[in-house]
């Protein structure tokens, strides 16, 4: 049993890893800046309120842990003016990076973003499906901040020796966010943004779990998404329709994701278990 801190677990993915890492037997220190104190206490571990812009705070919450979950960031472009989104998510990183290395923590897994590799794709993608030679490819601030954390991430871990591992997160879906997918379906350039892409909770919980124990060294940096598209049609018809000029790196078989998890798989074991299609059954 190891004793883990998991930021930003107040959000829809921290409940979820939260939940999922108390169910394989871990210690769970829970931390967020918003929410009361104790809001998970239903999950069986309590929540201390700390702002991780403050590098004091981010010490404080890692005290004798054997390794952090770092989801704590704004978690999307456009909900806050760019510079804000920018200097938050770069203090935070760097105030978890390092804090790390100074009580001596384990290992970091943090939450990185599939926009490094050049979402939205307003400018089409060099090549499909996507995968983690396409990065660096910010092309907004929110997608720099990531991409400056990953560059933190490289740097910490070569002076610390720690661990680093990102995972360049697809669209989080949550089990009730599925009844809005077939509103996408008649129109395929409404969801071209990400390459039709998205991640069950679930399974960003279950990747996060995996980082902690994957046999890596260094920072690394993955993509997590669904194995399929969010679509109802194959994914090298709406390639075709969409973007006819991307040269594709393998034939595309049925519904497959355009979000390339073949490292992910291989490294991590990583397997997506969870797809709208089945819940959309339920």
């Amino acid at each position: 049993m190891a004793r883990i801190v998991v930021t930003g677990a107040h959000g829809k993915t921290g409940r979820a890893v939260v939940s999922d890492l108390l169910a394989h037997g871990h210690h769970v220190v829970a931390t967020d800046v918003t929410g009361p104190a104790g809001h998970l206490s239903r999950l069986g571990t309590p929540m201390i309120v700390a702002d991780l812009t403050d590098y004091g705070q981010a010490v404080e919450v890692l005290q004798d842990a054997d390794a952090v979950v770092h989801l704590a960031n704004i978690p999307a472009p456009g909900m806050y003016p760019p510079a804000v989104t920018f200097n938050r998510n770069t203090a935070m990183n760097f105030n978890v990076f390092h804090a790390a290395q100074q009580v001596g923590i384990g290992r970091v897994v943090w939450s990185s973003s599939e926009t490094t590799l050049g979402l939205p794709f307003d400018t089409p993608p060099r090549y499909a499906p996507v995968d983690e030679e396409h990065f660096p490819f910010p092309t907004t601030t929110y997608a720099l901040s990531k991409v400056v954390g990953e560059t933190l991430a490289r740097e910490l871990s070569a002076w610390s020796g720690i661990p680093f591992v990102g995972l360049r997160l697809s669209n989080v879906h949550a089990p009730e966010d599925y009844a809005a997918v077939p509103s996408y379906w008649s129109d395929p350039h409404s969801r071209k943004w990400n390459l039709w892409g998205y991640v069950d909770v679930r399974d960003v919980a279950a990747a996060c779990r995996l980082a902690l124990d994957a046999p890596v060294t260094g920072a690394t940096s993955f993509v997590i998404a669904a194995a399929d598209t969010i679509m109802d049609r194959p994914s090298a018809d709406l390639m075709r329709e969409v973007f006819p000029d991307v040269p594709l790196t393998r034939e595309l078989h049925g519904f497959e994701t355009l979000l390339g998890i073949d490292r992910a798989r291989e490294v991590l074991g990583y397997a997506p278990q969870h797809t709208w299609r089945t819940e959309l059954q339920r």
